[in-house]
């Protein structure tokens, strides 16, 4: 077995560890998944394994693999898991980048929410690319790290934690 595993997030529930404390847990779903061929540092530049992985019936995915090893997940094992953080929508900068807002007095009525100013003057004349401001939150490509193998089987895992993503979508776990 790789050291990644590819699974569909369940959801999250409640479990008790084996010395009796209760934790919340992320319930993964093993797809199967299939070695299609490789990558070598000779002929393209790096070297990684494609794996294919069965979402349903219907639908697989060709996924390429780094610096994999042979690994087995067992229980207690320290893992990362990617994936795609759940969309929020159009959002403020208040939600969206924790801002402190304007003065709640003075006759700042209405500027509770606002960003503030956003720019200099003439130089240089322009806002600077990248900079903090109101738009679509979530939706990217997460990593959540230093999460542990409550129980594993065949096809299922629970990792102790929050796994990135909705319910039904693809993460990626890898032993750490």
């Amino acid at each position: 077995m790789l050291n990644t595993i590819f699974a569909k997030k369940v959801g999250m529930t409640m479990k008790y560890t084996p010395e009796g404390k209760q934790v919340g847990v992320t319930v993964l779903s093993i797809l199967p998944t299939s070695e299609s061929g490789s990558r070598t540092k000779e002929k393209h530049g790096y070297e990684a394994r494609q794996v294919k992985i069965q979402m349903s019936k219907f639908k697989s995915i060709l996924k390429e693999v780094r610096n994999a090893q042979e690994a087995d997940f067992l229980v207690g094992d320290v893992v990362r898991v990617t994936g795609v953080s759940k969309g929020k929508g159009f959002a403020g900068v208040v939600k969206r980048h924790g801002f402190a807002g304007g003065p709640r007095t003075h006759g700042q009525s209405d500027r509770e929410r606002a960003p503030g100013s956003i720019g200099q003057t003439t130089t240089p004349g322009r806002v600077y690319r990248g900079k903090r401001m109101a738009g679509r939150m979530g939706g990217e490509k997460v990593t959540t790290r230093g999460l542990k193998i409550l129980e594993i089987n065949e096809k299922e895992m629970a990792i102790i934690g929050a796994a990135p993503g909705h319910r039904g979508s693809l993460v990626t776990v890898t032993k750490v």
